[in-house]
C-alpha cells in the first residue's frame, strides 16, 4: 500500500482530486495507469496504448500515456512529470517496460536512473525485443518488480496488440448489425437504420480504434460507404475493400485485395495494423467466419423484427451441417446502448 496526499500532478490524462484517498493499494495505483492508457487508446499504434502512474515518497501522483509513434512512452511521461521527485518512488505500469533502443531510448534505463525503487507490471511484453528482458533488467538493478498487477483487466485492454505480437497477424473483429430475429437488411436492401445513434457511435469508436477497415465490393456497389470516423474524435482507419470498388465510390482511397485473406492478413500485420475491423457484407462475414479468422464477434441487436424469412441474413451459405459440428464460445461482454445491445462473443479455435 502506497501513501497519497490529495493532490495530483498529470502530464497525461485525468484523475479528478476526489478519486484518491490517504492510501493506494497497488491495484489502485495500477487503475490509474489503466485509466492513463484508455485515454490514448486511438493515438499510438503501431505501438501499444501503455498507461503509467507513479506515487513519489511525498503522496504525489503522476500519471503518464504512450504519446504517439516517435514520442515519449508511458513511463517516461509519468518519470518527467515527476521530476527529481522520482527518486524512492514506486511505478505501475500496463506494460513491461521496453529495455532496447528504437524511434526513443530504453524505459528501463530511465526508470533505474530516476531512483525509482518499486515498479508494479501489469503484463510482460510478448515483443521479442522485450519478452521479460525489461523485468530482468529492472531485478537487476535491485528495483523490486511485482508482475501481473490487474493483468485481467489489462490483457483485455491491450488485447489486439498481444495477439498481433503472439500470432503475427491483426486482431479481427467483424462487426454485424441486426434485428432480434438476425436481419441486417431488409428485402428491398435497405438497412438505414436498424440500430439507433448510441450503438452506431459505438460502432464509430470502434473504428476509430481499428487501424483498417474492409467491406466486400458488392456492399460498396450497394450501400456506398465511407468507412471513416464521423461521431467522435479519433483517426479513421485504413480502408480496405474485397474485390474491385467502383471509380467513383466514396471509399477512395482504399486497397483493393483480391488474393487469399491470409495473405491479406499477413500483410496489414507488417503495415503494423493490430486490428482489423470486418464490417461486411454477409458474404465476406461467412468467408472470414468459415476460415476461422475471426478473434470477435461484434452484434449490435435491435428490438425489431422482419419476420419471415426474406429479409437479408447475417451469414449466406451453407453453415454447420450437424449440431456436432457448430461451433461454439462464449459471451465476453454485453451492453446497452440506446434501445440496443451489444453482445461481443469469441469462438472456440478450429484448427485450418
Amino acid at each position: 500500500m502506497v501513501l497519497v496526499q490529495n493532490r495530483l500532478r498529470c502530464q497525461y490524462g485525468h484523475v479528478a482530486p476526489d478519486a484518491l484517498t490517504d492510501a493506494l493499494t497497488d491495484e489502485q495505483l495500477m487503475q490509474h495507469a489503466i485509466d492513463a492508457a484508455s485515454s490514448v487508446r486511438t493515438t499510438t499504434a503501431p505501438n501499444p496504448w501503455v498507461g503509467a502512474a507513479l506515487i513519489t515518497t511525498d503522496g504525489t501522483l503522476h500519471v503518464g500515456a504512450t504519446q504517439s509513434p516517435g514520442g515519449a512512452h508511458a513511463e517516461i511521461g509519468a518519470l518527467t512529470a515527476a521530476g527529481n521527485d522520482a527518486a524512492g518512488a514506486t511505478l505501475a505500469t500496463t506494460l513491461e517496460p521496453c529495455c532496447h533502443e528504437g524511434r526513443t531510448g530504453p524505459c528501463t534505463t530511465a526508470i533505474i536512473e530516476a531512483g525509482v525503487i518499486r515498479v508494479l507490471i501489469g503484463i510482460e511484453d510478448p515483443d521479442k525485443q522485450v519478452a521479460g528482458e525489461g523485468i530482468k533488467a529492472l531485478r537487476d538493478a535491485g528495483i523490486d518488480v511485482v508482475v501481473g498487477t490487474l493483468s485481467t483487466e489489462i490483457g483485455v485492454q491491450l488485447e489486439p496488440y498481444l495477439h498481433h505480437r503472439k500470432t503475427g497477424r491483426p486482431y479481427v473483429i467483424l462487426k454485424l448489425a441486426a434485428t432480434f430475429d438476425g436481419r441486417t437488411a431488409a428485402p428491398d436492401g435497405g438497412s438505414e437504420w436498424i440500430t439507433g445513434k448510441e450503438a452506431r457511435t459505438d460502432v464509430h469508436q470502434m473504428r476509430a480504434e481499428s487501424q483498417a477497415i474492409l467491406v466486400g465490393a458488392g456492399t460498396v456497389r450497394a450501400d456506398n460507404p465511407s468507412l471513416n470516423v464521423r461521431l467522435v474524435e479519433g483517426p479513421s482507419p485504413r480502408r480496405i475493400v474485397l474485390g474491385t470498388a467502383p471509380a467513383d465510390a466514396n471509399v477512395h482511397p482504399c486497397t483493393e485485395w483480391v488474393g487469399p485473406i491470409p495473405e491479406l492478413l499477413d500483410q496489414l500485420a507488417a503495415d503494423g495494423v493490430l486490428q482489423l475491423m470486418v464490417e461486411g457484407g454477409a458474404n465476406v462475414a461467412s468467408e472470414f467466419h468459415d476460415a476461422g479468422l475471426i478473434d470477435r464477434y461484434v452484434l449490435y441487436v435491435a428490438p425489431a423484427i422482419f419476420g419471415g424469412n426474406d429479409a437479408h441474413p447475417l451469414f449466406v451459405g451453407d453453415g454447420a451441417p450437424t449440431m456436432a459440428d457448430l461451433r461454439r464460445g462464449r459471451f465476453v461482454a454485453t451492453r446497452q446502448l440506446g434501445n440496443d445491445i451489444r453482445i461481443d462473443l469469441t469462438l472456440d479455435k478450429i484448427d485450418r
